[in-house]
């Protein structure tokens, strides 16, 4: 009989060449290339390219790229429309699930996905992904307003990705430094091999579903809150904390019941999440950019990393991704409930990557279980019962 390991933790469940982790030496790449490197030199749409193909584009590719982007950020008048049906205190994450889910229907495109088992029509391939991952930060942006009751603005083709998205967001011309801050931060959501969203990609990929339904699939299993939720919870527990002072109790309180300390600790990695000390120097610019020399919620934070590594660093317990994304994003003005959603724009591109990959050689996921439960018995009439 085969092993239980709950989570599937350690269990290989794909071949991948599109990105790696070194955990004990905190180590992230992407196609070989380091995240530190990428973070620092490329830009969004040359990550989104990285990863859909393989290679670093040429200026030709790159500029094709984006104006493909510019082209797809439009979407229909019904997908705003339906939008305005949605809750207004609705979840940004369970809209964005609900609208990617709706895209297939106003936009189609299954012809590659016959039933075969793979798709070799890599243009298809290519196109959907252009098309899904230019629409996800529209759709986000528009979100903010419709859910406040205003009309979007419309995209403009004369932004990059995330200056787009911010003007969109907003409804202000972008600061460089904050459209660049942006940049980074999809860059450093791009990709993060096989976790729990990219694993639901390939279960759902597998099947030879419409790649918005894979997405869809996706963006659910990335809200919860022990995946792409954490950023969230970790703004709610530094409220809650309130006081540097308060840090040590709550955290001792918080290990003595067992419970999580909010992007604090990642299965792959051993040492502090290399996103997290990117997300951290980010948070201290944007802190010189606005005059700061003080800010509370980063000492805060501080403390609360200071106390988990003296109380946790023997278990290999650091800060990841989470734990200063958080906190930059709320020095740019955004709403804690937008925080995930944003993650889903960056890790669209990754995702769409492992879906490529899936579909290049497909077999269905059929995983076994070990049953526990009754031995085969007879059925009771209710009358005996």
């Amino acid at each position: 009989m085969s092993e239980y390991l709950p989570g599937l933790a350690g269990v290989p469940a794909t071949k991948s060449n599109i990105s790696d982790i070194d955990g004990e030496k905190g180590i992230l790449a992407y196609r070989g290339y380091p995240i530190e490197q990428l973070a620092d030199k490329s830009t969004f749409e040359e990550t989104c390219m990285l990863l859909l193909n393989g290679k670093l584009p040429t200026t030709q590719e790159l500029e094709e790229f984006e104006q493909r982007l510019h082209s797809n950020r439009r979407t229909q008048f019904h997908i705003r429309d339906l939008m305005k049906t949605f809750p207004p205190s609705g979840h940004p994450m369970e809209m964005l699930q609900t609208a990617v889910a709706s895209l297939g229907m106003f936009y189609p495109g299954n012809e590659c996905l016959t039933g075969t088992g793979a798709c070799e029509d890599l243009d298809y391939i290519y196109n959907m992904s252009v098309k899904i991952i230019s629409r996800m930060g529209t759709i986000v942006a528009m979100w903010e307003h419709l859910r406040n009751g205003y009309e979007p603005p419309e995209p403009r083709d004369d932004l990059n990705y995330a200056e787009n998205f911010l003007y969109m967001f907003t409804g202000k011309d972008p600061d460089p430094l904050m459209a660049r801050i942006m940049d980074v931060c999809l860059i450093l959501h791009a990709e993060h091999t096989i976790n729990a969203s990219t694993f639901s990609v390939l279960v759902t990929g597998s099947t030879l579903a419409s790649p918005y339904s894979v997405i869809a699939a996706a963006i659910g299993t990335l809200s919860g809150p022990l995946h792409g939720g954490a950023n969230q919870r970790v703004l709610e527990m530094l409220d809650e904390i309130g006081t540097p002072d308060k840090v040590e109790e709550y955290v001792d309180k918080r290990l003595a019941k067992k419970e999580v300390i909010w992007g604090m600790g990642h299965r792959e990695y051993k040492t502090k999440d290399p996103r997290a000390t990117i997300l951290e120097k980010l948070v201290n610019k944007v802190m010189e950019s606005q005059g700061k020399n003080v800010n509370p919620l980063m000492e805060l934070a501080r403390e609360v990393e200071r106390v988990c590594e003296d109380r946790l660093a023997h278990k290999g317990v650091y800060p990841n991704v989470d734990f200063y994304s958080g906190i930059l994003y709320n020095e740019m003005g955004i709403s804690a409930d937008q925080f995930t959603a944003i993650f889903a724009i960056a890790r669209s591109a990754g995702w769409l990557a492992h879906w490529r990959e899936q579909l290049a050689d497909n077999r269905i996921f059929r995983p076994t279980q070990m049953y526990i439960g009754e031995p085969l018995r007879d059925y009771v009439p209710i009358e005996l019962r």
